[in-house]
């Protein structure tokens, strides 16, 4: 009887064993990133009024959903006291979902620190430049502290060898929307200091590049060197910035090496990288290079959060999927937040939902997730409702959904890994952004870098132009015919003669004002401005004004006395050999050059020297694309009307076309015969397309 049981135990063993292979085999390779769109929610069992997760997983069914994220804010939950644990949260959500063949991102919990390690270790909240940061608040922690990082290893790994083994887990994502910030403790500066050593060797150096001996700010020793809080020197915050983003880059990395260790081979890792907030995802995030922390990641992860009802045009959709394509090299990548209400501003017209969706799968995401799929019923976020309401049953978004849900599931194989070819680029730069931030309210101007950078996307967005995201590290330039340069105020010489051999060559690049005028340094050139592009721009200004009352001579671009006009900065500028598109109007600066194009060798440079408006800026490029022959068969259409394209895995063209409007609107389908995916319908050249209010249309080629 005794060996009968012992047989039994051991049969009942292998079982499992054969059951955990073979579900690690289906799970992996019947749904990742790469085979199959991925639709989901983020879910939080911890956070739950009652017990309901049979219910959840039932209707998550329903909706189609077939990836959760779980335990990236649980911490204090998965850990309650030092070194103690308890991952019965984690494990009945990994346990239910792979019951109900629903997958699992995990996420590391480091990003919301536990009462009981401040309690411990007070040290492990930032000290900023406003003082240290109290305990309540997410992301307070200084992600550099060792005792930080000793308990944030600890958790990791204690979760990582509670999991690894789970058939439901397709990937993981490493901390959450993850920043420095601000951390400028005295452990900081001193990790700073050695940066610089590192870097420059000698003070000589430092005190030479960054101008140190203005108001007696030189550094002689070492020992001495001061904490760049009160800086007044632009040069020496600035590559304290650097320093910053670098231990973002290099914290995140450590993350990932960490979960590598215990991570199956068919299980991805990634990150979710917000951008520049104004309520809504707006801009190149400040505090994150974003290029240099994606190279740790198997895909780069965004979240992305936009306005909806009037408000919604899905631009934020459009610049934040090309923003995380460009940050792997236009590999696919993962949407791992956005809204489904969201803020009681947000909440959706109907079809505006699927509008949204299929959006982000238009601009290449291989992953659609909401955050988050319950509202939460008290603290910070209560308002910020999730798929489901605060009652947990069907309302008009989720039903929304579950037609999202089963169309990813039946065009899956027409629209998973959409690859994208596109002539035009935006040079971004995160030391512009740093330097000319910091200028821009010593002249009285409310703009920052992303409000030159944005209207230049935008433009390009309304007249239906794709778009990729490069930086100073990106080392193919010339596979773009265009290339976009808003304020690179900070730029290296070997930038600058990178974007002047580019142009030489046969390339087509736009400046904006401000741009060329510092070195990598933040130290203002002595040559001639624009410094160094001037050759290729072929103009010079020295000086530069704030505008009154300043618009553009004859109205150039046919805008109108309203739109006409010239705001914030404007450079006198005086042609070399280049081209005058626009001059000012203006008693006084009259005589100057506003807007400029040049030829340079086989290429061209234009150059917009002052602040101008939508519509100027939309003529300003479109005679750009025109001479860059760019302006093609999708530049027929202008917003509302929004068409994206690319390469199936079939080799077939893929054509979206969206109406983000509350109209009924029609176009002329432009290419090859193909078949409209979502009814199924054949569809010809010439052949009307009529999009309903906040409709879409997706056709792919014969």
């Amino acid at each position: 009887m005794k060996n009968s049981r012992l047989f039994t135990k051991i049969m009942a063993q292998c079982l499992l064993m054969t059951w955990l292979m073979l579900g690690n085999a289906l799970y992996s390779s019947a749904q990742s990133p790469n085979n199959k769109l991925l639709f989901g929610v983020a879910y939080y069992d911890e956070y739950m009024p009652y017990e309901r997760l049979d219910k959840d997983v039932a209707m998550m069914k329903e909706a189609g959903i077939n990836v959760v994220r779980i335990a990236e804010s649980t911490w204090s939950t998965v850990e309650p006291q030092d070194n103690v644990y308890d991952f019965s949260h984690i494990d009945r959500v990994l346990n239910a979902m792979h019951k109900g063949g629903i997958h699992v991102i995990i996420g590391t919990p480091t990003y919301a620190v536990p009462t009981w390690l401040v309690k411990k270790y007070p040290s492990v909240l930032a000290t900023t430049a406003q003082g240290q940061n109290r305990y309540g608040v997410r992301q307070n922690m200084d992600i550099t502290n060792e005792h930080f990082r000793f308990h944030a290893e600890r958790v990791i790994r204690k979760i990582m060898e509670h999991v690894k083994d789970h058939p439901a887990i397709i990937g993981y994502q490493v901390d959450n929307e993850t920043k420095h910030y601000n951390t400028a403790g005295d452990n900081v500066q001193k990790a700073f200091v050695a940066y610089m050593k590192a870097k420059y060797k000698t003070l000589d150096a430092i005190n030479k590049a960054f101008g140190l001996d203005y108001w007696s700010n030189r550094i002689n020793n070492w020992d001495d060197f001061p904490s760049t809080v009160g800086s007044i020197n632009a040069s020496l915050s600035a590559e304290f910035s650097k320093f910053q983003r670098q231990l973002v880059t290099d914290y995140l990395a450590w993350q990932v090496a960490l979960v590598k260790e215990y991570s199956k081979p068919n299980q991805f890792v990634t990150q979710n990288f917000d951008f520049d907030w104004r309520g809504i995802s707006y801009g190149i995030q400040t505090d994150v290079n974003h290029f240099d922390a994606a190279k740790a990641m198997d895909y780069a992860g965004v979240d992305i959060y936009h306005p909806t009802q009037d408000f919604l045009t899905g631009i934020e959709i459009s610049f934040g999927g090309d923003l995380g394509r460009s940050m792997k090299n236009g590999k696919n990548y993962l949407v791992i937040e956005t809204e489904a209400q969201g803020f009681p501003q947000w909440t959706p017209y109907p079809n505006q939902l699927r509008l949204q969706a299929f959006s982000h799968i238009a601009s290449g995401a291989n992953m659609l997730e909401y955050w988050h799929w319950h509202s939460i019923h008290n603290s910070a976020e209560t308002y910020w409702k999730g798929l489901l309401s605060h009652d947990f049953e069907p309302n008009p978004t989720y039903n929304e959904a579950k037609t999202i849900g089963k169309d990813f599931e039946k065009l899956s194989p027409k629209l998973i890994n959409l690859k994208k070819q596109n002539d035009v680029a935006i040079l971004f730069s995160n030391e512009a952004q740093t330097a000319f931030n910091a200028f821009s309210f010593g002249w009285g101007a409310r703009e920052r870098y992303n409000d030159i950078l944005r209207p230049l996307y935008d433009a390009l967005y309304r007249m239906n132009v794709g778009t990729d995201f490069i930086d100073p590290s990106t080392a193919n330039f010339e596979k773009y015919k265009l290339i976009v340069v808003p304020a690179l105020y900070a730029a290296s010489d070997e930038l600058l003669n990178r974007l002047n051999t580019f142009t030489k060559n046969g390339g087509h690049v736009i400046y904006t004002f401000k741009s060329g005028f510092s070195d990598e340094n933040v130290k203002v050139r002595t040559s001639l401005q624009p410094g160094i592009v001037n050759e290729a721009c072929g103009i010079s200004y020295s000086q530069f004004t704030i505008p009154n009352n300043v618009s553009l001579k004859g109205d150039p671009y046919q805008v109108g006395t309203a739109n006409n006009i010239v705001n914030t900065w404007m450079e006198l500028i005086t042609p070399t050999t280049a081209k005058v598109l626009a001059y000012y109007e203006h008693p006084a600066w009259g005589k100057y050059a506003a807007i400029t194009q040049n030829e340079y060798g086989k290429g061209v440079a234009t150059y917009i020297g002052c602040m101008t408006n939508e519509r100027i800026t939309e003529g300003i490029l479109k005679e750009a694309l025109k001479k860059a022959n760019l302006w093609g068969t999708n530049q027929n259409l202008y917003f509302p009307l929004i068409t994206k394209e690319g390469t199936n895995t079939a080799g077939k063209k893929i054509h979206y076309y969206f109406n983000y409007s509350a109209e009924s609107k029609s176009l002329k389908y432009p290419y090859k015969s193909g078949k409209e995916l979502i009814s199924n319908t054949g569809i010809q050249l010439n052949q009307n397309i009529d999009l309903a209010p906040w409709g879409f249309k997706i056709v792919e080629e014969e």
